[in-house]
């Protein structure tokens, strides 16, 4: 089976209609993909107890219905009503065509995850990042140096096939699959990414729909993975990036890819406090990112946190329970603290966001994150289909399960196309307006 670590969770799948009767084979595969969700379910969940639930009564109760089955729907619903009785959102089936969709594109001429390839992305870059605004795959930013660029692609672009492939159809797929999901905008990200991996020196052809709404098809050519390569645990390599700037009229601006690397990342985000002292904000941009290392996320609240014995939250394992304590220290910035977050913001960055909204320390920007806060597993399971379990459970200081919740921003703002060809960012416009506002308040004048 192929498995890969992931920060991520995923809600129960539907599967495909009219399908042809099982086969022997197939029947096998459904069962041997049963026993395996039902064993690392006893094995691996953190409350060995499983919330009072009898596993081993839940198993030898469904268990025979795998030998009625006729078609892969019965067999994922069988599987996914196991699931279900954990009343937990974290445990799913995703079916193997949505699975496919969410993996990176085979590469000519290379294994594909379906002939046994550990999943993965391209290391190379497009060049731009995209979003699902209403159905549709928006360029949202653009690499000025990046060959995307040169072609002339810009944010508010419409994404409409690559490599041939409709983006609208696998859009559809995933938000069938995860209709009632928060975990949807996290998916269909990924989902985009997936079509849109590359390796570097790799020709991409992609069709767009311009700013002026003409269908525009482009050849691009795959740069160079931005940031430094950093490892851990055991996650594939990550091309981990910083970026720090000043915004008008005077606030200071930190963002960065994921949670890791942090003999380099933390050093970086200590200097960029200390440039900014005599800012009258700063705004951490957490969209996109799916997290990493939890710890990281008490590290950096501590440059904004002096008073000791705080704490973002508590994740429980089936160990000892591990509380995310605040790490006060040096330089301490006191000013107005703005985070951006999206659906695409996950695990370690829902844990920050939402610890330090609970704390009243930070403003929430943006639209409501994933919803996945826990450290979990992918499997392909082997009848194909997907199998992602939970190896934790989250609570954040205020009380809040965040997995299948999310946090809610203070100010909701989200992008539009319009927005995004006129070239506004309403999530961080709202965050420096209401840095302004805050230095008005303190100076004694009024909203």
């Amino acid at each position: 089976m192929t498995r890969a670590l992931l920060i991520v969770t995923l809600a129960v799948g539907l599967g495909r209609g009219g399908e042809p009767p099982l086969t022997a084979r197939e029947r096998q595969s459904h069962v041997d993909s049963f026993e395996h969700v039902w064993k690392t379910v006893r094995d691996n969940h953190w409350d060995p107890a499983l919330g009072g639930v009898e596993w081993q009564a839940v198993h030898d109760e469904l268990r025979p219905s795998l030998d009625r089955v006729k078609t892969w729907d019965e067999a994922r619903s069988v599987m996914s009503a196991m699931l279900a009785r954990l009343k937990q959102s974290h445990f799913a089936i995703l079916p193997a065509d949505v699975y496919r969709d969410i993996e990176a594109r085979p590469k000519a001429g290379k294994e594909s995850p379906e002939q046994g390839k550990r999943p993965g992305f391209g290391d190379g870059r497009i060049g731009f990042d995209v979003r699902v605004v209403a159905g549709q795959a928006l360029v949202t930013k653009v690499d000025e140096d990046a060959n995307a660029w040169q072609k002339g692609v810009r944010p508010g672009w419409q994404v409409l096939r690559v490599e041939g492939e409709d983006l609208g159809q696998v859009i559809a797929r995933i938000q069938q699959a995860y209709q009632d999901s928060s975990l949807k905008d996290f998916i269909l990200i990924r989902g985009m990414q997936a079509k849109l991996s590359c390796e570097e020196g790799e020709a991409v052809h992609a069709e767009f729909l311009d700013g002026g709404g003409r269908k525009t098809a482009l050849e691009m050519v795959c740069g160079k993975p931005r940031g430094a390569v950093a490892r851990f645990g055991f996650l594939p390599p990550q091309h981990v990036w910083f970026e720090t700037r000043r915004l008008e009229p005077n606030a200071g601006y930190v963002a960065f890819n994921m949670f890791l690397d942090p003999a380099r990342l933390m050093p970086a985000f200590s200097d960029a406090v200390a440039s900014f002292a005599k800012s009258d904000g700063i705004v951490i941009d957490l969209r996109g990112n799916p997290g990493g290392i939890g710890v990281m996320a008490m590290g950096m609240a501590g440059f904004f946190i002096d008073k000791p014995g705080q704490q973002l939250g508590a994740m429980f394992m089936r160990q000892t329970p591990l509380k995310f304590f605040v790490n006060p220290r040096r330089p301490l910035f006191r000013g107005p603290l703005a985070v951006l977050v999206d659906g695409a913001s996950a695990s370690t960055s829902e844990i920050f966001a939402g610890g330090m909204q609970d704390l009243g320390r930070a403003r929430i920007f943006g639209s409501r994150t994933a919803g996945a806060a826990l450290p979990s597993v992918i499997e392909k399971l082997p009848n194909g289909d997907g199998f992602q379990y939970a190896l934790a459970n989250y609570v954040s200081e205020g009380g809040r399960t965040l997995e299948g919740n999310g946090v809610t921003p203070d100010s909701a703002a989200a992008p539009s196309r319009e927005s995004l060809l006129a070239g506004r960012d309403p999530a961080l416009a709202a965050a420096v307006a209401w840095i302004q506002s805050q230095k008005k308040d303190r100076s004694g004048d009024t909203r």
